[in-house]
């Protein structure tokens, strides 16, 4: 009877304050990360099973070896390291702009926010760089694992299945060291292939002669390797890529009400902590990816 009683007179919640001790807006919020991180959880186990199963894989030293305006100087990892930076700070100025939120700091809320969408704007820039400059094939003349591969540009033997244009390939042969150059163009002799056909020491050309000459050949090394990994790379870093356009416009609408005051209006801050959530995950599924691909 007692215990009866007591359930009679225990009020169960009803719908007004959570009992996660959080707004509604917040604990969906939350909801929705966990089913995005196990989507992108799927995606790098998958890419993991095959990664691990085959006995050959491509050498990210060697794939991610560019920086924009310095050639093939062959400095693995540094332009990647320079996007994880930067995603990374845009982290660190939306928690200012959280805490100006919690001080309802209207002007250093928008000044960090605006801090924020420039730091998202510039790791778009800095990935559009490298898709480019993996899929034009002007990543000639690089080495996979040590060792010189030298193919024809077709639909076949190419890794991502693109062609490379004429120009595109002069450029990017133009670049190369003269020394790499005298590489590709005995590999080729040895080969039989097309363009080995000068009959001096390839040694002595020039490396304008030696351009000429290879570019005759319309090569493309391969030093991506097996297209499982073009295609896992362009799909995961691509719908994170999604994910970081998508934050950088809630961020910016974010900004936009800022500036005309809806949040002082509300008396709170709340939509740009959630905006924080969001941009948080998405620089946390940042880590695993560049350790999956870029360091693995």
């Amino acid at each position: 009877m007692a215990t009866a009683a007591i359930q009679a007179n225990t009020k169960t919640w009803s719908g007004g304050k959570s009992p996660f001790n959080a707004s509604y807006g917040k604990v969906m919020m939350w909801y929705f990360l966990m089913s995005d991180a196990f989507t992108f959880g799927a995606f790098l186990i998958s890419y993991g099973t095959i990664r691990f199963s085959v006995n050959t894989w491509p050498d990210p030293n060697k794939v991610f070896n560019s920086v924009p305006f310095m050639g093939h100087n062959n400095l693995p990892l540094v332009f990647v390291s320079i996007m994880t930076f930067i995603l990374i700070a845009s982290s660190v100025t939306m928690v200012l702009a959280v805490h100006e939120g919690h001080k309802m700091n209207r002007k250093g809320v928008e000044k960090y926010m605006i801090l924020t969408i420039i730091g998202g704007a510039a790791f778009l820039g800095c990935q559009a760089w490298e898709w480019t400059h993996l899929l034009t094939g002007e990543h000639v003349a690089l080495l996979n694992n040590g060792t010189l591969s030298v193919m024809n540009t077709t639909a076949s033997a190419n890794p991502w299945g693109l062609q490379a244009s004429h120009e595109a390939m002069v450029a990017a042969l133009q670049k190369t060291p003269h020394e790499t150059l005298v590489h590709i163009a005995n590999t080729l002799h040895h080969s039989g292939a097309e363009a080995a056909h000068a009959t001096h020491n390839v040694a002595t050309m020039s490396n304008t002669e030696l351009t000429n000459m290879l570019s005759t050949a319309d090569l493309h090394v391969n030093n991506v390797g097996r297209p499982a990994f073009g295609s896992y790379f362009f799909g995961i870093t691509g719908f994170h890529g999604f994910h970081v356009f998508s934050g950088v416009i809630i961020n910016i609408i974010m900004y936009f009400k800022t500036k005309l005051g809806h949040f002082d209006q509300r008396g709170h801050y709340e939509m740009i902590e959630k905006a924080g959530l969001y941009w948080h995950f998405v620089d946390l599924v940042w880590v695993f990816v560049f350790l999956c691909f870029y360091l693995v």
